[in-house]
Parts: C-alpha cells; sequence; structure tokens
C-alpha cells in the first residue's frame, strides 16, 4: 500500500510541477559586458537588477554556474525574488547596467529597479544613465553615493535598506538621515534590526549583510520594486 501511495504522490507532483515551480532557475543571460542570472515567475509584477556588493565579479558562466559571491545578500536571495512575483537579474561585475535594465523592460514589460548592495550601490550613478523606474540602496555607501549624483532631482523613487547595527566603516547607520535629508521626499528608509553578526563587519555573514533578515529584507525590496511605475 505504501508503495502505491508514494507512486500516486510522485505522478501528481510531476503534473503539478509546472504549475507548482515559480521560478527559473538561473538562467544565464548574455548582456553586454559579461552574463547576468536571470531567476523569474511566469509572469512577473515588476523586474529588478541586482548588483552585488565586493569587487561585484561572480564569474558567470554560459551554463549559469558562477565562482564567487554565493554568499552576497543580494545572490544569496535571488530566487526569492520570483517567489515574491519579481523577475530577478543580478549582473557579472563587467555588465552594463543599461543593458541589463533594457533587457528585463523588453522582455517583461514592466517597471524595472535597480539594487545595489554595499560597494555594489556605487554603481547608482550608472544605474540613472538607464532611467530605471526606482532604486533600492542596500548597507549602502551613501555619502559617496550621493557625492556621484550631485543634485537629487535626477532620482526616480529610492529606497534605503539599512541595519540600524551595521559596523562597516564605510556604511555607517549614521549616514542614513543626511541622505534621506538630501533625497527629500524621493528617499524613504527601512530600517533592519536583529539577526546575527559574524566575522568581519563589513562582510556578508554579519550586521552589514543582514544576516537572519533575508526575508524581512526581499520582501522590503520586492514590495518597493512592486510599486514603482
Amino acid at each position: 500500500m505504501r508503495i502505491v501511495i508514494v507512486a500516486v504522490l510522485a505522478l501528481i507532483a510531476a503534473a503539478l510541477g509546472p504549475l507548482a515551480s515559480p521560478a527559473r532557475a538561473d538562467e544565464a543571460v548574455a548582456l553586454s559586458g559579461g552574463y547576468g542570472l536571470l531567476n523569474a515567475p511566469r509572469a512577473p509584477r515588476a523586474a529588478i537588477v541586482l548588483i552585488p556588493g565586493g569587487n561585484g565579479w561572480l564569474g558567470i558562466r554560459p551554463d549559469g554556474s558562477f565562482s564567487s559571491l554565493q554568499g552576497n545578500q543580494l545572490v544569496r536571495t535571488r530566487k526569492a525574488y520570483a517567489a515574491a512575483g519579481v523577475a530577478s537579474l543580478v549582473i557579472d561585475s563587467g555588465v552594463s547596467v543599461g543593458s541589463a535594465v533594457t533587457y528585463l523592460r523588453q522582455r517583461y514589460g514592466q517597471p524595472v529597479t535597480v539594487a545595489g548592495t554595499s560597494r555594489g550601490s556605487l554603481r547608482m550613478g550608472e544605474a540613472l544613465g538607464a532611467r530605471p523606474n526606482g532604486l533600492v540602496i542596500t548597507a549602502g555607501f551613501l555619502d559617496q553615493v550621493r557625492g556621484q549624483i550631485g543634485s537629487p532631482a535626477a532620482l526616480p523613487p529610492v529606497l534605503v535598506v539599512h541595519h540600524r547595527q551595521d559596523g562597516c566603516r564605510v556604511t555607517p547607520p549614521a549616514a542614513v538621515e543626511p541622505f534621506k535629508a538630501w533625497g527629500g521626499a524621493r528617499v524613504r528608509v527601512a530600517w533592519i534590526e536583529g539577526g546575527t553578526d559574524a566575522g568581519d563587519p563589513c562582510q556578508a555573514r554579519g550586521f552589514h549583510g543582514f544576516a537572519g533578515n533575508d526575508g524581512r529584507v526581499v520582501g522590503l525590496v520586492a514590495g518597493f520594486a512592486k510599486g514603482v511605475r
């Protein structure tokens, strides 16, 4: 009887598999300057370009495999955006942000947000040239980003996600309110608290990398991406 039940369940799972699977798993997409990793539901309500921190180099291969930055917060959560109804495209270090934005717009016909974490936030100036519908800066280099952009008039809607206990010297929580004051109504701030903190304070296993808070961060970012127009 047990064998029969298992067999029936397997048949049901096979039949429902295409319906139950919300995401395409790491499709490598050729872009200007390299590859991106695409994960998307069948009918995304928005799309987002994810720019990792550190040196930004994942080493993405044409088969969708990659060799670096697996633990980076935007990289390790890339598939969770599809489950939230958002197509995500993680880009390698040499990839043009503009080509990634254009690709997502043409493929899905939905608003496109660009998100950068930590050192990846330094590409926000480049991102503006692609005219995204929104920007997300998580654990960002906010003073440097403000200097790059110059005038807040150039900004689309912006979400800043920051941990109140971020211990990295280049991403202090004290930089958030001046950035918000500079950006005015264009900038909203979401604070994260708690989680776990281990290792280098500027790396992904601590408060800086939102360790223990991935679901909270993805929910905030996905909700923002679905709300911009």
